[in-house]
């Protein structure tokens, strides 16, 4: 037994430490900044240049869901802000994009959502850990619903961007990374459905609150507009720039605020990604799925807990919008970031931040 108990002792040591306890490795390190004295001057700045007017009046909604922005925090750093200051919650679900280079290595990757295994994250002010939600998640949804991959996840960037901000706003935040794969409309409200039951025992189980005690987080930037997009249907000058920029804030005013309506989300469901999963939609959101994903699952939430019982609905806000052209590159020093592509009328990237709350 001493000698049995030896070996195993030994065999623990010689383990390397990422195979007992793996931490997701940072994807981005130019755009987003993961040094805790970087992103504090980076915050003060934004503070101080961008505050928040405060409501005209003393009551607020708690916000129970939210849409940000996963650009470049020199680009969207004040698009971001705004959301954030109202996050409460210590649990928070992250519901991520699936780039281009994971829908390439993947395969096209279609009507799942990806999930991992790490049990944290890393964050500028320490590892961010992971919620028991995510495995309280593949225990009670259909296995047909998720794929499990934490190399999916590890070049991914759009649930990464989110991290550096909740941990600013609460150290001992915890998250449940979800990745979106292509779906059409009746495949999204199938697995939000699915998933939101979950959410639901999950929240009676543990006693928590909707906005209070766990918040859904949605990742997204708007159109992505120039000839290396393959997107130049206005254009390439000023104009170009202001009819795709008015396209998206339409797109987010007619679909995204408001109270929710499943019937608003097909449709921009449609416009997105235009009835094929090539992007031949009317504009080019990399949040395509990610977002009527996203705000359906909160608005089954909300119905399946009781919430929206006293004649209440899911209601949309629109907190800001800006594109990488019109306000460039904040002059910002000592932050250790830079900005992961250029600005010009012939290349921009549009984004913006919205806050769901019950009303």
């Amino acid at each position: 037994m001493k000698i049995t108990a030896l070996l195993v002792l030994t065999l623990a040591l010689l383990l390397p430490a990422a195979a007992q306890d793996p931490v997701r490795p940072v994807r981005d390190d130019i755009g987003f900044c993961w040094n805790a004295a970087g992103f504090d001057i980076f915050m003060n700045f934004i503070k101080t240049e961008f505050p928040i007017k405060k409501p005209a009046t003393p009551e607020q909604s708690q916000i129970v869901a939210g849409i940000s922005p996963h650009d470049d925090y020199l680009y969207a750093g004040p698009v971001y802000y705004p959301l954030f200051t109202q996050i409460k919650a210590p649990e928070v679900v992250i519901v991520g994009v699936t780039h281009q280079a994971i829908r390439v290595k993947f395969d096209n990757p279609r009507d799942f959502l990806f999930m991992e295994t790490f049990t944290a994250w890393k964050g500028p002010y320490g590892n961010i850990a992971v919620s028991d939600l995510r495995d309280y998640i593949k225990q009670k949804l259909p296995k047909t619903y998720y794929n499990v991959s934490n190399d999916a996840h590890g070049m991914e960037h759009s649930i990464e961007a989110m991290l550096p901000f909740l941990q600013y706003m609460n150290r001992n935040v915890k998250i449940t990374p979800l990745m979106v794969t292509a779906m059409p409309f009746e495949k999204m409200t199938e697995i939000s459905a699915a998933l939101a039951d979950v959410l639901v025992a999950y929240m009676k189980e543990k006693n928590l609150i909707l906005g209070k005690d766990i918040f859904i987080l949605i990742s997204a930037d708007a159109d992505h507009y120039g000839a290396d997009f393959k997107n130049i249907v206005f254009g390439e000058d000023a104009e170009a720039h202001r009819k795709g920029t008015d396209y998206d804030r339409m797109l987010v005013n007619s679909y995204l605020t408001g109270p929710v309506q499943s019937e608003k989300l097909r449709t921009l469901t449609e416009k997105l990604w235009g009835g094929d999963f090539r992007g031949n939609g009317d504009t080019l959101w990399c949040g395509k799925y990610s977002v009527p994903f996203g705000v359906l699952l909160t608005h089954q939430l909300v119905h399946k807990s009781g919430l929206t019982a006293s004649g209440k609905s899911l209601t949309g806000k629109l907190l800001a919008y800006s594109d990488t052209y019109s306000d460039g590159v904040l002059p910002i020093k000592g932050t250790g970031m830079g900005i992961t592509a250029p600005f010009s009328l012939k290349h921009w990237v549009g984004y913006f931040s919205a806050a769901y709350s019950i009303l």
